[in-house]
């Protein structure tokens, strides 16, 4: 969530959206300047060379605002996470320690990843390409799943819902569309009804989550089959890594989830939640 430089206790995350389709423009005079960076190999491995980095971005980003203080440390995240937070007129950034052999032209390029964010202003995308060029390398990507294994962890409650039971469903699901060749993973329920995100599978904990908000009667059973059926085809249709991007939703992906018998009316389903989200979020504004 974008912040105002001025909003204080407030923090910034950011985290890799490895998906994302690269974006192609004609370098600026101020993206070129940035491109001899990129080539630098002179790691930022000091606090010192931190903050003052982050303190340019500043004054670059925002010219006529004194730059503030900035603390800046490598994190133990699970995972490939930074975060940059105002408090007291003092702005403390917390990086994944991931990224302490990155190279200087990435350390620059997050740093206005995540000033921009506070800022709310636009990241200039060569720093968007630049920092993806590296986090979605294939040695990065391994650190961070890596790193997920051995930090992260999964919360989980149990498959058994108050009207729905994942484990049953599971079965069926494989029976009926993988001739039962898909290894059950976990299976739970949310923690918290959630409206943005009603399903996600977790490769790194082998962890299938549906969220609790279709643990009711008002769902129809088929749509949360069709929520579970779309994180299974994540188990049958690993991510793809190409060009050091990995994409989730291949073609294969696609024509297997349009065999699903009633996708077009999960598919309107799905733009209903929508719909429904954006009227909560206006009646609370």
């Amino acid at each position: 969530m974008p912040l105002n430089i001025g909003s204080q206790g407030q923090r910034v995350s950011f985290q890799l959206a490895a998906a994302a389709p690269p974006e192609f423009r004609r370098l600026s005079g101020h993206d070129k300047a940035a491109s001899s960076l990129q080539g630098s190999y002179f790691m930022p491995d000091s606090q010192t060379l931190l903050s003052t980095l982050f303190v340019e971005t500043f004054r670059t980003l925002a010219p006529k605002r004194a730059a503030p203080e900035v603390d800046v440390r490598y994190y133990p995240y699970a995972g490939l996470n930074h975060t940059i937070r105002l408090r007291s007129g003092r702005v403390y950034v917390r990086l994944s320690d991931i990224f302490k052999s990155a190279p200087l032209g990435v350390h620059r390029a997050l740093a206005f990843i995540l000033v921009s964010k506070l800022l709310r202003r636009r990241t200039p995308p060569f720093y968007v390409r630049a920092y993806r060029d590296y986090a979605c390398s294939s040695e990065v990507l391994r650190a961070s799943d890596l790193a997920r294994r051995q930090r992260g962890h999964k919360v989980v409650s149990s498959a058994q819902g108050r009207v729905y039971d994942l484990g049953r469903m599971f079965n069926r699901l494989n029976q009926r569309f993988f001739d039962g060749q898909i290894e059950q993973p976990t299976l739970t329920w949310s923690q918290r009804r959630t409206r943005t995100i009603l399903g996600h599978h977790d490769g790194v904990h082998d962890t299938i989550v549906i969220s609790k908000t279709l643990d009711s009667s008002d769902v129809p059973e088929w749509f949360v089959e069709y929520i579970l059926y779309h994180e299974m085809l994540h188990i049958k249709h690993p991510a793809r890594l190409i060009n050091g991007r990995r994409y989730y939703h291949t073609k294969a992906f696609r024509t297997d989830e349009q065999r699903f018998p009633r996708y077009g009316e999960a598919q309107r389903w799905l733009d209903q939640i929508v719909r429904q989200r954006r009227t909560l979020r206006a009646r609370a504004a």
